[in-house]
């Protein structure tokens, strides 16, 4: 029998995560599913798909496949049962905060579109120019690389991210716009792609996205191996409670001296004035605590609120 390798606590500790494009999934559709957690919800018991998220008119459709290499797949429709206009999917290794850009996109062009014009910027036509969809990558310093013809390729300024973007003439459901990030492999490289007909809009808040610089939350151990030298890693500690403590007898008497120097410093006062002022605030406010103490003592009873107090609040 093997020999049981010792328990490694910083093996699950939670770190922030920068470039967050390197930080592979969490396991959790939890945060891409966030921006339409108010649309209605379907879960399915056979088949790949395990939850369909739906618009309330079902023209937009949001399935995850949790066991599946493609984890999301999202469509648009014109109506809810004629065919799928465009289609992004996912891999399992996309963070879902990137699966976010785009929802978030999707919720608000919704809430936006007219429920009696069967319309929505989410089903408009791509922009005739490919710089559109991947203008958040270009504006964040990502540069242009040499490619196969009819192609483009950005690179992010790490090497370790990019987009590919397919000019050559298509069919209206072929993939054309591919955004990646991590070394290759099947446990490392992060993809999105995009079908010819997905409005660039959709394509370019998952690209704004993806070049968000806030870092993202995971247990060390769900970042690959091959990654963790490419990424910047940061403890999250834990959030010491501050405890209030009841003031000392020092500290009373120090206060209570700043105060009355305080209080002198707007006058003109000689210096025994403020000896007495400071020795009659220490005086007032030793008889504050020991009321203070006395009401406390065990067995005393808090105030009581009348009716009438109660309902002024």
């Amino acid at each position: 029998m093997s020999p049981q390798l010792p328990y490694d606590q910083n093996h699950f500790e939670n770190v922030l995560v920068s470039p967050r494009y390197l930080a592979g999934s969490n396991g959790s559709g939890e945060t891409g599913f966030a921006p339409v957690a108010h649309w209605p919800h379907h879960h399915l018991d056979e088949g790949p798909c395990q939850l369909l998220v739906t618009s309330p008119d079902q023209r937009i459709r949001i399935g995850w496949f949790g066991d599946d290499f493609e984890l999301w797949k999202i469509t648009a429709s014109q109506e809810a049962a004629s065919a799928t206009r465009w289609t992004a999917t996912f891999n399992h290794v996309t963070p879902a905060e990137i699966v976010a850009g785009l929802t978030s996109a999707l919720a608000h062009d919704y809430a936006e579109a007219d429920a009696y014009e069967g319309n929505g910027r989410f089903l408009a036509s791509p922009s005739l120019y490919w710089a559109d969809a991947v203008r958040p990558l270009t504006e964040a310093g990502w540069r242009r690389e040499a490619a196969e013809r009819g192609t483009v390729e950005i690179v992010a300024p790490d090497g370790q991210a990019g987009v590919l973007i397919d000019n050559r003439l298509s069919a209206w459901d072929d993939e054309t716009v591919t955004l990646w990030a991590g070394p290759p492999g099947w446990g490392t490289r992060a993809e999105a792609v995009f079908t010819a007909r997905t409005p660039s809009h959709l394509i370019a808040a998952t690209a704004a996205a993806m070049t968000d610089p806030a870092p993202v939350i995971r247990e060390r151990h769900q970042l690959a191996r091959e990654v963790q030298h490419l990424v910047t890693l940061t403890p999250v500690g834990p959030t010491v409670p501050q405890i209030s403590r009841a003031p000392t007898p020092l500290d009373v008497r120090r206060t209570a001296v700043a105060q009355a120097v305080h209080r002198a410093a707007r006058t003109q006062q000689t210096a025994a004035d403020l000896r007495i002022m400071a020795a009659r605030s220490r005086t007032a406010t030793s008889a504050q605590i020991r009321s203070s103490k006395s009401a406390h003592r065990p067995g005393a009873l808090p105030p009581t609120i009348s009716p009438a107090q109660r309902h002024s609040r």
